[in-house]
């Protein structure tokens, strides 16, 4: 099955961090990489002032695999402990890495803390950009068309750059 994750992260060495993900993303058994986006970066959303001004590092990678998404809930949260991220009651307070699922092939999930596709993924730019640059035509469940029609309803975000084509 085909997954699609975001990647996000905007403390420490933001581009070393998304680096680490990825890798230890790709140790996971019976997975294989199939698609990254360029890095971007990007303003932060739905912050508070003090964070206002520490821009985030997003980017999306594609990988296949034979393991149920359930097992890859827990697999990422173990990733973003390891690399030193704690949960605050402030679900958007700066954070060294974020992983979020953002679709599982064709699945449709609510329940058990898992929402897939992300149930925000398609109000956010900082995901659309860089999905749309590894799946423009892809149709997630429930959306009804494509990812770059998608992110043509998206208003502009002039804090949005790429940051680095190749990682």
């Amino acid at each position: 099955m085909e997954i699609g994750f975001s990647l996000g992260s905007n403390l420490h060495n933001r581009k070393r961090l998304l680096m680490q993900a990825k890798n230890l993303m790709l140790s996971a058994p019976r997975t294989r990489f199939v698609a990254q986006s360029p890095i971007y970066e990007t303003t932060p959303v739905d912050v508070k002032p003090e964070y206002a001004d520490m821009a985030y590092l997003n980017s999306v990678v594609i990988l296949e695999s034979d393991l149920p998404i359930e097992s890859w809930l827990s697999y990422i949260g173990k990733i973003e402990t390891n690399l030193g991220r704690v949960r605050v009651d402030d679900r958007n307070a700066p954070r060294p890495i974020d992983i979020d699922i953002i679709y599982a092939g064709e699945q449709i999930i609510d329940g058990g803390g898992l929402e897939v596709p992300h149930p925000r993924w398609a109000q956010r730019r900082f995901v659309v950009q860089p999905l749309c640059d590894v799946r423009p035509n892809l149709v997630l469940p429930e959306a009804h068309k494509p990812v770059s029609a998608i992110l043509r309803t998206l208003p502009p975000d002039a804090g949005l750059r790429v940051f680095d084509e190749k990682w």
